[in-house]
């Protein structure tokens, strides 16, 4: 499975972007990483593509912040979807 490119932060918008549009998929897959207790190293191999043990620092700040984008996409801007559908 390709991921769309990255930044190595998403935005820190309080809406939601197109770059959160273009990654909705990569949100729910770290979602259910994190539910499952994945390895955030393997996490991010996965669905990034990056070596951990090449790039740690950019690693771990790639999946850390996605991740937290990806909770407030599950917390409150998923509203911004359900409005833009209405």
């Amino acid at each position: 499975m390709t991921i769309p490119a990255f930044d190595d932060h998403p935005p820190d918008s309080p809406h939601v972007t197109p770059y959160d549009e273009r990654h909705l998929k990569t949100y729910l897959r770290l979602l259910d990483a994190a539910e499952e207790g994945a390895d955030w190293r393997e996490v991010v191999r996965i669905i990034f593509g990056l070596d951990p043990q090449k790039e740690p620092e950019r690693a771990r700040s790639v999946h850390d912040s996605h991740l937290a984008r990806a909770r407030w996409m599950s917390r409150s801007g998923y509203r911004d979807l359900v409005r833009r559908s209405l």
